[in-house]
Order: structure tokens, then sequence, then C-alpha cells
């Protein structure tokens, strides 16, 4: 058994990363201030005899120390995303100040800490797929969008820069395009989130640019089985890993395959909405792993096909949705007997 704490627990990552290391044995801590998490996600956590929950924000120090204490590893997932309907302020120093104080929640437990960075990391550079070794190229600093990537940057060297002065041992850990159960429903859950509900809703599914704009999708037990492995293997330490899928998908045809899924033959309604509507704004136009150095150290390999995964994530949805209020009379394609 270990004694791990994860802040953001009550988000998307956290809750699933939560279940898989109580089923296995660990006793957890569990950090969240529910400005982003979402309650149904502790179903199954609160009340665990191994499951320890506090309601605390991670820029809060003193909080943070007593919430890690006497634990071995702590996993960092507590972030603000990318400010599409608002300033970049709180991304940037609850993502700066925050993880700060986490750290030196691990320098005092001598704690590993094993902490997600992003695949945004990577902006605007065209070579793909993305090496751990690539090129950081970010956009102007007048469009907010990269405060999230250039936020992910600042925590990536400053865990090094622990590293460094205190011996701390850390893992940053690059997602690439995680969904599935317990993924926010808007924007913030990226957009198979919302591309599904405008599915079942039979409305149609606005498509930013032109759709030709690429990402790598992947089903959350893996990014799981990412974090375990980071958590449970030396080789790990003091390296930063991309954890992602390495399929290439345009958002457009993710938008048709959401579609098909959802219902079956029906034409797709799509509709393309020009970035120029976002005001200043500033797309990715590929995003792919370069997935070597997991698979080498740590025995990564991502498990679950899109196709697979995006059924598995809409017949949660659809329960979600219900738990929510939400009515969906329509049974999803993917769902229907024999499909």
């Amino acid at each position: 058994m270990k004694k791990i704490l994860i802040t953001g627990v009550a988000g998307f990552i956290g809750s699933n990363l939560a279940r898989s290391l109580l089923d296995r044995g660990d006793a957890l801590v569990g950090v969240d201030n529910m400005s982003q998490g979402e309650k149904l996600n502790l179903d199954g956590l609160l009340g665990h005899p191994n499951f320890e929950m506090r309601y605390d924000d991670i820029r809060d120090e003193t909080a943070m120390k007593a919430a890690a204490r006497g634990c071995e590893a702590i996993v960092h997932l507590a972030a603000y995303k990318i400010p599409r309907y608002s300033d970049a302020l709180d991304t940037l120093l609850i993502n700066g100040v925050g993880s700060e104080s986490v750290v030196k929640a691990a320098i005092a437990e001598k704690a590993k800490i094993v902490a997600a960075s992003t695949s945004d990391v990577y902006g605007k550079n065209p070579d793909v797929p993305f090496r751990e070794d690539s090129n950081l190229v970010m956009g102007n600093p007048d469009v907010r969008r990269w405060a999230y990537a250039i936020s992910k940057m600042f925590e990536e060297q400053m865990l090094m820069a622990y590293h460094e002065r205190e011996g701390l041992d850390v893992v940053p850990m690059r997602f690439f395009g995680g969904y599935g159960p317990n993924q926010n429903l808007t924007w913030w859950g990226g957009p198979q989130s919302v591309f599904i509900n405008k599915a079942l809703d039979d409305e149609e599914i606005e498509v930013h640019g032109d759709g030709l704009q690429t990402r790598s999708f992947t089903f959350v037990s893996d990014h799981v089985d990412g974090i375990t492995r980071c958590i449970d293997n030396p080789a790990a330490n003091n390296l930063v890993f991309n954890l992602g899928n390495t399929r290439e998908i345009t958002i457009l045809d993710l938008a048709k395959l959401v579609w098909r899924l959802v219902r079956g033959d029906e034409p797709p309604k799509i509709k393309l909405i020009p970035y120029a509507t976002f005001g200043k704004y500033e797309d990715v136009m590929r995003r792919i792993p370069d997935i070597t150095r997991a698979r080498t150290l740590l025995g990564f390999e991502p498990k679950v096909d899109l196709e697979d995964g995006l059924a598995r994530t809409i017949a949660w949805q659809v329960a979600r949705r219900k738990a929510l209020g939400i009515a969906t009379p329509l049974v999803p394609a993917c769902l229907r007997e024999g499909a």
C-alpha cells in the first residue's frame, strides 16, 4: 500500500485515477476546491475507508502541507485550462502559484511529485510527431490562449529546478487529448464532449476554422495507466513524458465520427465557425505525440482505440445527462442492439 495525494481529484483524470489506485489497495488523500470539479465524480470515493477528501485550494501552502502529510507520492492534476471565456490571470496564477505550493508540500514530505503538463506546450511547432525534446513554440503574448501552455512550461521548469536544488524526484507528464467517463461536458472537457452533446440533441456541431486541424485523443484508462507507471517506476524520475494515443484525426472527421456513433446514417449537421469569431485567436494545426520514451522506459502503450473509446464515452454521457436531469430520448446508434 502507498499513501498518495491527488490534487484535482474531483476532476476528469483525478477521479478516474483515484478509483484505479483504490482498487489496487492504495490509501489516498484527495484535494479539490470544487471550482471545476464535479460532485458526481466523487461517487464511490467518498466514504471509502482508504480515501480522505479535503476541500482545499492548492494555493494554500499550509493546507497542502497538511494534506501531504505521510504521503510518499503526490499526483498534481489541479489546474486551470485555456481561458476561453475570461481573462488569463486565473490560469497563470493557479497553475503557477498553486503548483509551487504543491511542490513545497512534496519537499516537506520528501515525496515524489508526478505532475500534469499538456501537449499544448508544443504550441505552434510544425514538426510532428512531438518528442519530449522538441521545441516549444508560443504565439503572440496578446493572445490569451497561450496562457495555459506558458503556465505549464513554467511548472515544468520549476519542477526541474526544485529537483536540481532540493533533490526532489519529479515527473512532468504531457497529456494528449484525454476523453472518457467523468469528462467535463463543456468545452473545458474538449471538443468530443461538446460534439457528443450536440449530436444527442440533434443540433449543429460547430467546428472551428476549416476543421482540418488535427489532434490525437487518448481514452482516460490509458492516461491512468501512464500516470500509474510514472508513480511506480523509478525510471520515470526527473524526465518529461508524452502520454497519449498516436492516432491523428482532423477535428472535422472527429465531428463526423461522433455524429455517426450517435445518430447512425443521418446526414451530419456540421457548421464551420471562422476563427475571426473569437477575436484574436491562434490555433495549433497538428498535434501528435512521439511516445518512444514512455514505451521504452515505462512499457506504456495505449490500448483503447478511438471508436471503442467514444462509444463508451457516449454511453457514459447519456447516463450523466440523465443524472443531471437532461433528457436524451434518442438511443445512440452505437448502443443499439446489433450495432
